[in-house]
């Protein structure tokens, strides 16, 4: 299966009633790759359904994310989904910057038993380095502070901004040995 055969099964809920659309599971991947291990990244992905879906679409998801550990790997930017420097950009909850960050808090939650804050030591980085990522997904909505964070818009752009080079320290912090 080609990328772009993948991207299109993504956008389709009748062909992918499990996973996310072709943005949010750049999110998703990526932030599977820069945090801690996430073993069983499938399963959490396609919510426990990993073996209603074909092996060409778990393949093509394996290399599509293998590609994005390469070029952390390699110390280049993973390229966004979407232009962050565009002050224009739409930060409703349809738009791509949300969607992405969505899929990878979804990720960076997504099993009980993996903790990106277990460390004293590099806690507070990791809260510091996901914190643009919590806001402009909007899935905290309880939290009065972070809901008026999301309503100045200069904010929301810095925010987005930051995000190409908190997943490339979040990938250095999680990844290297001091």
């Amino acid at each position: 299966m080609t990328r772009d055969e993948l991207i299109t099964l993504l956008y389709s809920e009748e062909t992918n009633p499990y996973g996310f659309d072709p943005v949010a599971t750049h999110g998703f991947l990526t932030a599977s790759i820069v945090g801690k291990p996430l073993p069983n990244w499938l399963s959490v992905y396609f919510n426990g359904h990993e073996n209603d879906v074909s092996d060409d679409v778990k393949t093509a998801l394996t290399a599509w994310r293998d590609e994005i550990y390469q070029t952390l790997k390699d110390e280049e930017p993973v390229e966004l989904p979407f232009d962050a420097d565009d002050d224009e950009e739409d930060f409703g909850e349809d738009s791509d910057v949300v969607a992405w960050c969505i899929g990878f808090i979804e990720a960076m939650y997504g099993d009980e038993s993996v903790d990106w804050f277990d460390d004293a030591d590099t806690e507070e980085d990791v809260a510091e380095l996901t914190l643009p990522m919590v806001i402009l997904s909007g899935m905290d909505e309880e939290s009065e502070e972070l809901g008026m964070m999301r309503g100045d818009i200069d904010m929301m752009v810095q925010l987005a901004n930051s995000l190409e080079g908190n997943v490339t320290e979040l990938f250095l912090l999680f990844h290297t040995n001091d």
